[in-house]
């Protein structure tokens, strides 16, 4: 990837497996024009199409790809310790593919320009924009704390993932960070605490960042595409939320 940062990029995270969405993306991305893709983690870990989403990101030119959590858990874990999602895409991957996961940086710079990570700086675990109150409610973090995550990184663009919420926010000295949403995984459910996250749009989701002479803005793309063979996936595997999910956008409609 080269250090000379180009005008345009896209942003994609969280495939999740959604080989579906992923390849709907990659053809909006290639129909714009950016070459230069920044993808942040959490690639395959779902009951979809993990080895077939692998095999995408694999052979794509002009992608810098992140480690996420689930990536880490599924190339390092023993499978009896792993969760049910990574599982199952532990079970679909090749060993050259978990290699390739084995392989990917937790974070990365794009010169004095970019800083890419999967959560925050300093843990693929912890939402950089979102909080979980204790009773399971989740909204944006406070300011203070999204900035103290931000200390010592004076970059004009730095981005994340791992909530699957797109979100930009512009910070002090003008930095903005953006949360690009989830290619492939629209609703989820996590129990640390618990929580559900959901979109309500089943659509893919991705960011394109432009560099103007006011900065950096971002911009964020939901793609419709075909959800039934993915959902037939999720069905197929008794994962009922994640078949609501990206049929609906939604998990838990009260929510």
């Amino acid at each position: 990837m080269p250090q000379t940062v180009p005008n345009r990029l896209a942003v994609i995270a969280d495939v999740h497996g959604n080989a579906d969405a992923l390849a709907a993306v990659l053809a909006d991305i290639d129909a714009l024009g950016i070459a230069t893709i920044l993808n942040l983690g959490d690639h395959v870990s779902g009951p979809l199409a993990a080895a077939e989403s692998a095999a995408l990101l694999m052979a794509r030119p002009g992608m810098l790809c992140l480690r996420g959590n689930h990536d880490r858990w599924v190339a390092e874990l023993a499978p009896e310790a792993m969760g049910s999602s990574d599982r199952a895409a532990h079970e679909q991957l090749s060993p050259a593919q978990r290699d390739w996961l084995r392989g990917l940086p937790a974070t990365a710079r794009l010169g004095e320009e970019v800083f890419l990570c999967h959560g925050t700086p300093q843990s693929d675990l912890t939402y950089w924009m979102e909080e979980v109150q204790p009773d399971g409610r989740t909204g944006r973090r406070r300011l203070a704390g999204i900035e103290a995550e931000a200390a010592g990184l004076d970059l004009p663009l730095l981005l994340c993932a791992h909530s699957h919420t797109p979100r930009a926010l512009r910070l002090s000295g003008g930095r903005l960070l953006v949360n690009p949403g989830s290619v492939g995984c629209p609703g989820y459910v996590d129990d640390d605490p618990p929580h559900v996250m959901q979109s309500g749009l089943p659509d893919a989701c991705y960011a394109v960042l432009e560099r103007g002479q006011g900065g950096w803005r971002a911009s964020f793309r939901h793609i419709p595409y075909d959800t039934a063979r993915m959902v037939g996936l999720a069905r197929a595997a008794g994962r009922a939320e994640w078949a609501a999910a990206l049929e609906t956008g939604w998990i838990d409609r009260e929510g």
